[in-house]
């Protein structure tokens, strides 16, 4: 049987805090015989007449807050994370509920202020585990440490929050009793807890009595009461209230899910509706899922991660008539993060039948190259980019596959780590889209703003209008994107212009809406398309909007659809309208795909 790994959910409120420190409480809290983790995470309040969009950079803020902590602490095993919402201690709690955590921590701001949304009175009867609200680590662990309780329910965890608080200085344990009666078990925990030099009880007064007591202590530990809220009575007439006005030291709140005396015990209070639409879940995913590339510029960091869970990463280079940039894309990546890190496994050119010098200078790079009409032949083979894509997952051998097209002439490494990184870092991520447009500093980073004249006149306004979770991609018909092979295989690819249009749609349907995500990749520079090539696209991408709308609401659409399309001809000695043929064919999962499989597990075999 395996051992139980004692989960403690770690949340904090402010990115100015010393994530180190409260580390250290979290380890001290921690079984000394069973293993344990730590998951950190941050939260973001979003003020209820805002979007939660406006959190992204405050979320970002803390990832690079707490990431060191990540490399520095071995028992911190997953990513750190931010929550933004408009009560984002809820967020904790569906977590805590999710990873069966045993314990949640929150930085608190007291019984008077919301903290993640919540009263504190809410936090207590809200959560599904243990639960320890703090203000902050003390900054002198040397003296004693002040632990106030009532009696039983919370004497367990009250104890260890004092203990982990006091390193090995002494404690004094502050018992609050409803008479003056004798209490033998006092005597007992005393010769239990050899850390305990001092006990005293008090019947009246209690929080003036636990004032006095403070000074000369390093903190103060309060149990929680297990009792209904009065509704009646002000927050600031509580015991707690009281204490938390006139301390001068950090103050924990503690309290147990299980107490140990059941008559203090009552029913689970089950938190407030947390009903979302669909703006607030895109402004919130927004803010959560949007990375910037220099996050995951470690790259050997990101070799751990790769080794630790054990991946093997592929890219996929698709490409027709490329020989001006080919070389320099294939090189500058393959030097990075092959030769010098070895962080990718392989590099593959996907040709589309090039006519120039593109595929002899891949060759020359030393990297295996394919023309997509000789790869799973027997299933023909049609015209475009997602043609290529799709059979390249057929050729590929990695978990992780990422495409880069081969035309940008500023190519950079963070194009590949920038989408293969979340990947690695949050086991939860199934797919990641890169952006980049306009380069305009901010700070010392280059963030994109704009988009493309398809992008901005087409795909994000039908987005917004038939798919509105997909709403918050910033460029979602960029060419730079990654997803896990176990997600990718299992969808469908438009041949031609539709592909990203339809795989977004796709994995929305899959995967959901927080199993994708988008990574700024800075700037992109390439050669722009005419007029005439966005009319096509933007064609063949309105059709994919459209075959996507009749299958979701059972109508076929395109039967009744015109896909050809009359393109004007302006020339000196011709002015006239030209028909074209343009649409996309759609591949089935290639997971459906004999062939496929038997391929697929003819590698696992090896």
């Amino acid at each position: 049987m395996t051992e139980h790994t004692y989960t403690i959910l770690m949340v904090l409120d402010n990115d100015a805090s010393t994530p180190e420190a409260w580390i250290r409480f979290a380890q001290g809290l921690a079984p000394d015989d069973q293993p344990y983790e730590i998951r950190l995470r941050g939260m973001v309040t979003v003020p209820e007449d805002e979007s939660l969009s406006v959190g992204a950079k405050s979320a970002q803020n803390w990832r690079d807050h707490l990431a060191p902590v990540t490399k520095a602490v071995v028992e911190v095993q997953d990513a750190v994370r931010a929550y933004v919402d408009y009560q984002p201690a809820l967020r904790a709690f569906d977590e805590a509920r999710e990873i069966q955590a045993d314990l949640i921590i929150f930085e608190w701001r007291g019984p008077l202020h919301l903290t993640g949304g919540l009263y504190t009175d809410v936090l207590l009867g809200s959560a599904p585990c243990d639960l320890i609200l703090l203000t902050a680590p003390p900054a002198d662990q040397s003296l004693p440490v002040l632990l106030s309780l009532r009696g039983g329910p919370n004497i367990t965890l009250g104890m260890r929050a004092a203990k982990a608080l006091s390193d090995d200085s002494s404690i004094t344990l502050y018992h609050a009793a409803d008479s003056q009666r004798h209490t033998p078990y006092l005597e007992f925990i005393k010769r239990a807890e050899p850390r305990i030099k001092r006990a005293v009880t008090a019947v009246t007064d209690i929080a003036n009595g636990i004032i006095q007591e403070m000074h000369g202590h390093s903190a103060i530990v309060l149990g929680a009461a297990f009792r209904s809220v009065v509704p009646d009575q002000s927050p600031r007439d509580s015991l707690v209230a009281q204490v938390y006005e006139r301390a001068t030291v950090p103050i924990a709140l503690v309290r147990a899910y299980h107490p140990e005396a059941l008559e203090f015990h009552v029913p689970y209070i089950a938190a407030p509706g947390s009903a979302d639409n669909v703006s607030k879940k895109v402004d919130r995913w927004f803010a959560e899922n949007t990375f910037h590339s220099s996050e995951f510029s470690d790259l050997k960091s990101l070799l751990e991660l790769k080794e630790k869970h054990g991946l093997s990463v592929s890219i996929g280079l698709p490409a027709l008539n490329e020989e001006e940039t080919v070389e320099n894309v294939i090189m500058t990546l393959k030097r990075a993060l092959m030769d010098e890190v070895p962080l990718v496994d392989e590099f593959v050119l996907i040709d589309s039948n090039s006519t120039d010098n593109t595929v002899a200078i891949a060759e020359s790079c030393g990297i295996p190259v394919y023309r997509h009409m000789d790869i799973l032949t027997d299933m023909g083979s049609r015209v475009g980019k997602g043609e290529a894509l799709w059979k390249s997952l057929h050729v590929l051998k990695g978990d992780i596959i990422a495409w880069v097209d081969t035309d940008i002439t500023n190519i950079h490494p963070r194009f590949i780590y920038g989408i293969i990184g979340p990947l690695l870092k949050y086991p939860h991520l199934q797919f990641v889209k890169g952006f980049y447009q306009r380069p305009i500093k901010v700070g010392e980073k280059l963030q994109a703003y704009g988009g493309g004249r398809v992008t901005e006149l087409v795909a994000r306004p039908m987005f917004n209008l038939f798919y509105p979770e997909l709403s918050g991609f910033i460029q979602p018909l960029s060419g730079e994107y990654a997803g896990r092979r176990s997600a990718l295989e299992k969808i469908p690819f438009f041949t031609g212009y539709g592909v990203e249009t339809g795989m977004l749609i796709d994995l929305l349907d899959t995967a959901g809406l927080e199993g994708v995500s988008q990574s700024d990749l800075e700037v992109r520079v390439h050669h722009n398309q005419p007029l005439e090539g966005l009319s096509r696209m933007s064609f063949a991408i309105l059709q994919v909007f459209m075959d996507r709308l009749g299958g979701r609401f059972d109508i076929d659409i395109m039967s009744h659809a015109n896909r050809s399309m009359k393109m004007i001809l302006q020339e000196p000695e011709r002015f006239a309208l030209e028909l074209n043929e343009i649409g996309d064919y759609e591949r089935p999962p290639i997971a459906t795909l004999p062939q496929y499989r038997a391929v697929r597990e003819a590698l696992a075999a090896k």
